[in-house]
């Protein structure tokens, strides 16, 4: 006859209770991982895995967008963009929105910003945003100014104190169409 001891009363409970502790802290850990997804599904899931792509854009664009054969600017940030039936909408933020409309030909060297010749007035009043149906991120706000020819149109955003510059820096939308 084998001796009972105090001790091993104690070890098969012990033993019975890690799986059960595991399985806790492996259903907190489930339901953690699961929270967080949710919450941050739009950051983790974007369309073709770019975070520049809104919902619904039906095709990828290239890491540089080039629309109307005029890359947008270095310094371009907040870009976000809609492709949808053979045409993208691309918006962005960026310092240098007179240099973009020099090389995508909207605007001749020596023309003045504001000329009627090559764009106009559009009617957004100071403050009112525009943001385009799919395009997501931040809006563009009036006034603003359109320019444009046959392949594409540019909506930038017009300072409301000085009536002759851009806000520094200015919120563009380019509409084209793809190749």
């Amino acid at each position: 006859m084998t001796a009972y001891r105090e001790e091993d009363a104690g070890t098969p409970a012990r033993s019975r209770r890690w799986p059960l502790l595991l399985g806790i802290v492996a259903l907190a850990l489930t339901v953690s991982a699961g929270g967080l997804v949710w919450l941050f599904q739009d950051e983790l899931f974007h369309p073709f895995g770019d975070v520049r792509a809104c919902e619904g854009s039906d095709v990828p664009l290239p890491v540089v967008i080039d629309p109307g054969d005029a890359a947008l600017p270095a310094d371009a940030s907040d870009v976000h963009y809609v492709t949808r039936e053979g045409r993208a909408q691309v918006s962005f933020l960026s310092s240098r929105i007179p240099d973009y409309l020099h090389r995508a030909s909207l605007l001749p060297d020596e023309a003045p910003l504001f000329d009627d010749r090559h764009g106009a007035a559009y009617g957004l009043g100071d403050g009112e945003p525009e943001l385009p149906e799919g395009l997501c991120g931040s809006p563009l706000r009036g006034p603003a100014w359109l320019y444009g020819n046959d392949s594409v149109a540019v909506l930038v955003e017009r300072s409301p104190l000085a009536p002759d510059a851009f806000p520094n820096p200015a919120r563009a939308i380019v509409t084209y169409a793809l190749p």
